[in-house]
């Protein structure tokens, strides 16, 4: 978080906006585990041939998006929410064993995506506020 507090100030947001809006976004904006929570889910389903319909993936994504939150500092907590998630919409928690595997890398990509979100959203913010001219 440092480097990217210090590389969004030299892309010029102001540093009162980036310090609240980084920290925040680590604790509230994890879009990358999200949508890593969501594919797996999915990905079990179709695996297992459970069909689901609009309505159900709907409601798992909502799910996904309420118990995703303060999931970046508890190492493969993700697998918790994954496990609860599959119990929940009727799937089989074997689904959790498949996904295990390559949790590791994903991991990695779920940071990632969570970093640029969250630097996005501080550039949005700043924007918003009229002080980052792009």
């Amino acid at each position: 978080m440092p480097a990217a507090l210090e590389k969004m100030m030299q892309f010029g947001v102001p540093k009162r906006i980036v310090s609240f809006v980084l920290p925040t976004g680590y604790s509230f904006n994890l879009d990358g585990t999200t949508l890593y929570l969501a594919m797996a889910s999915i990905f079990v389903a179709q695996a297992a041939g459970v069909e689901l319909n609009l309505w159900q993936q709907i409601t798992m994504m909502l799910t996904l998006m309420l118990t995703s939150k303060g999931v970046a500092a508890v190492p493969r907590a993700s697998l918790v929410i994954l496990s609860g998630t599959l119990i929940s919409f009727g799937l089989p928690l074997e689904g959790v064993a498949v996904i295990l595997g390559v949790d590791e890398i994903m991991d990695m990509a779920r940071t990632s995506v969570n970093l640029v979100g969250n630097c996005l959203a501080s550039a949005v913010m700043a924007r918003w506020e009229g002080e980052l001219e792009c």
